[in-house]
C-alpha cells in the first residue's frame, strides 16, 4: 500500500503545474473558458435564442443574456428532465442533481453533463488531494480508506435514461471503478436513504477500517463521530482511526465547529481542508494550510461574474469580470457552466481576500441576511461575532439561527437568536453582550441602528436544548448533508417554528 500511495501522490502533484498555470494567467484562462462555453452551446436552443453566433466578447454576452435565476431557467430544465436534448447544453444530459436549498422548500434540479462531471466535479475532487499532497509531501493518505459522509443518496429515475438524486448520489453513481477501492463504507450503506439508519450502519461498518481521511458537512460528521465513540467506548476518533490525517469540509462555516473537532481529533498534525462546491459546480479549494480562504478554481469549465451587493435586486444589474473585482467587497456569485446554467445567480455571496492569486471567502447567501432595519447583517458578521463570544466565555456552538424582532408600539426592533451549544457559555448575558459589541465593531450599519437602542435593541438569545435543530430538521424531512440550518433569515418563519417546538417540549 505504501508503494501505491507513492504512485498516487506523485500523480496528484503533477496536476499542481496546471493549477500554477491558471494562477499565473487567470484572465487568459477565464477568457478561454468563456469562448469554449459559447462555442459549445452555439447550436443549442438557448444559444440560438440568445444569438450566440454574434457573441464574441464578454460584454456582448451580458447584452444578449440577462442574469438568470432558477425560476427563469426552470422551464428549460423541466423539458430536459422529460428527455429533450440540446436545450441548454449541447451534449446529452441524463443526470440532474437535486438541490433543496435552505430558504425555499421547492426542489431545484441542476443539469449534470458529462463535461461538468469530468471537468468540474471530479477534477475538483482530484485537485483537493493534489493540493493536499503538495502541501503535505509525507502524506500516507492512500494507504487507507476515505470516508465520505454525503447527503441522502437515493437515486430516482424519471424514465429509462433520465435520473436524479442529490449531488452525492450522482457523483457516486458515476465514479470510475477504481475509486471504489479507496472509499468506505460499501455502496449498500452509502446509498441508504434513511439518514438515521445510515449513520448507525456507517458507524458500525467503519469502526475496524483504516480510515485516513473524512469528507462531509461538519454538522453530520459530528453526529457520526459521537455515535462511533458511543459504540466503541473510545474517547476520541484517533483511538478508532490512528492514521486519520485529513478532514475535508464545506457547505457551512467551519469556525463554530473547530473546538468540537479539536476534542474529537486531538492532534496538532490533523489537516483541515475547506472546499466550495455545490450542485452547480466546484468553485474553490483551500490551498494554504491554516487559512480560511480558498483558491478560486478557474479551469473547471465555469465562467465567473460578480455582482456588487449594493446593486443586488436592480433590474439588469451590472456585473464585473475577474479583472475588475476589489478586495473585501461583498459580491453575489454568477456563473455560466458546462452544464448549461447561463449567467445563473447561485445565491452565494463571496469576497476576495487576494487578487494575486484570486482567493475568496464565502460570506453568506443572497437570501441569508437580516436587513429588517437597514442593518445589513450577513452570515460572515454573525460567524465572527459568535467566535469572539465563544472565545471569551468558553462556549462551543453546535448550531444557531437568527431573525428580526419587529417594531411594536412600545419597543424598538431587534434580533432574536436561538443557539444550541455543545458547551454553554459561563454567562449567557456576557455572551450576548460580547456578540452584540462585536457585531457593532464589524458592521457600521448595525452599530448605527444600535445607537441608544433607537432602532435596534440588545439581541435576545435563547439557549436551545440538545438535539433541537436535529429534531427540527427531522420534522421537516430535511435530515442529511444537503440540508442545513438557515443561519440568518429576514423573516420569522424558522425561529417561530423552533420556538414553538421548544415550548411544546417544555423548554
Amino acid at each position: 500500500m505504501t508503494f501505491v500511495n507513492s504512485i498516487f501522490t506523485w500523480f496528484m502533484k503533477k496536476r499542481m503545474h496546471q493549477i500554477e498555470l491558471f494562477v499565473k494567467y487567470p484572465h487568459d484562462v477565464q477568457d478561454e473558458v468563456f469562448r469554449n462555453l459559447i462555442a459549445s452551446a452555439r447550436n443549442t436552443e438557448w444559444g440560438k435564442l440568445h444569438n450566440y453566433d454574434s457573441i464574441f466578447n464578454q460584454e456582448q454576452f451580458k447584452q444578449h443574456v440577462p442574469v438568470q435565476t432558477y425560476d427563469t431557467l426552470k422551464p428549460y430544465i423541466e423539458r430536459m428532465m422529460k428527455g429533450e436534448q440540446n436545450i441548454l447544453w449541447s451534449s446529452e444530459i441524463n443526470w440532474f442533481a437535486k438541490s433543496s436549498g435552505t430558504t425555499n422548500d421547492r426542489s431545484k434540479f441542476i443539469p449534470v453533463s458529462a463535461e461538468s462531471l469530468e471537468e468540474c466535479h471530479f477534477k475538483g475532487g482530484k485537485d483537493m488531494l493534489s493540493i493536499y499532497c503538495n502541501n503535505k509531501p509525507d502524506s500516507l493518505i492512500f494507504t487507507g480508506k476515505s470516508l465520505a459522509l454525503g447527503g441522502s443518496h437515493q437515486v430516482n429515475s424519471l424514465n429509462e435514461s433520465i435520473h436524479y438524486g442529490d449531488l452525492s448520489a450522482v457523483l457516486i453513481k458515476n465514479l470510475p471503478f477504481w475509486a471504489e477501492f479507496y472509499r468506505t463504507p460499501d455502496m449498500s450503506i452509502t446509498l441508504m436513504d434513511n439518514y438515521e439508519e445510515k449513520i448507525e450502519k456507517m458507524a458500525r461498518a467503519t469502526m475496524e477500517v483504516n480510515v485516513t481521511s473524512i469528507s462531509g458537512v461538519p454538522t453530520w460528521t459530528v453526529v457520526l463521530a459521537k455515535r462511533l465513540l458511543e459504540i466503541s467506548g473510545k474517547k476520541d476518533l484517533l483511538e478508532i482511526w490512528p492514521n486519520l490525517e485529513l478532514y475535508i469540509h464545506g457547505a457551512v462555516k467551519f469556525t463554530p465547529y473547530r473546538e468540537q473537532f479539536r476534542k474529537l481529533i486531538p492532534s496538532d498534525s490533523m489537516y483541515y481542508l475547506e472546499t466550495y462546491n455545490a450542485s452547480e459546480g466546484f468553485f474553490g479549494i483551500q490551498d494554504l494550510s491554516n487559512s480560511e480562504e480558498m483558491l478560486l478554481m478557474l479551469d473547471y469549465g465555469i465562467f465567473y461574474e460578480f455582482l456588487p451587493m449594493e446593486h443586488f435586486g436592480e433590474d439588469n444589474p451590472k456585473t464585473l469580470g475577474l479583472a475588475d473585482v476589489e478586495l473585501n467587497k461583498n459580491y453575489a456569485l454568477i456563473i455560466s457552466t458546462n452544464g448549461g446554467m447561463w449567467r445563473y445567480m447561485i445565491g452565494d455571496t463571496i469576497r476576495f481576500t487576494s487578487l494575486s492569486p484570486y482567493r475568496i471567502q464565502i460570506t453568506g447567501r443572497t437570501k441569508h441576511f437580516i436587513n429588517a432595519f437597514g442593518e445589513e447583517l450577513i452570515v460572515d458578521n454573525a460567524e465572527k461575532a459568535l467566535t469572539k463570544a465563544c472565545a471569551e466565555t468558553g462556549a462551543i456552538i453546535r448550531d444557531y439561527t437568527a431573525c428580526p424582532i419587529y417594531f411594536n408600539e412600545d419597543e424598538a426592533g431587534g434580533h432574536e437568536w436561538i443557539i444550541e451549544f455543545e458547551q454553554q457559555p459561563s454567562n449567557i448575558e456576557a455572551f450576548t453582550d460580547i456578540m452584540d459589541d462585536a457585531l457593532r465593531e464589524l458592521n457600521s450599519d448595525y452599530d448605527a441602528k444600535r445607537f441608544k437602542d433607537m432602532a435596534l435593541r440588545r439581541p435576545v438569545v435563547h439557549i436551545a436544548q440538545e438535539g433541537t435543530f436535529y429534531n427540527w430538521l427531522k420534522g421537516r424531512g430535511k435530515l442529511g448533508g444537503q440540508h442545513k440550518v438557515p443561519r440568518l433569515a429576514n423573516e420569522r418563519q424558522y425561529v417561530d417554528q423552533i420556538l414553538a417546538m421548544m415550548k411544546t417540549n417544555g423548554f
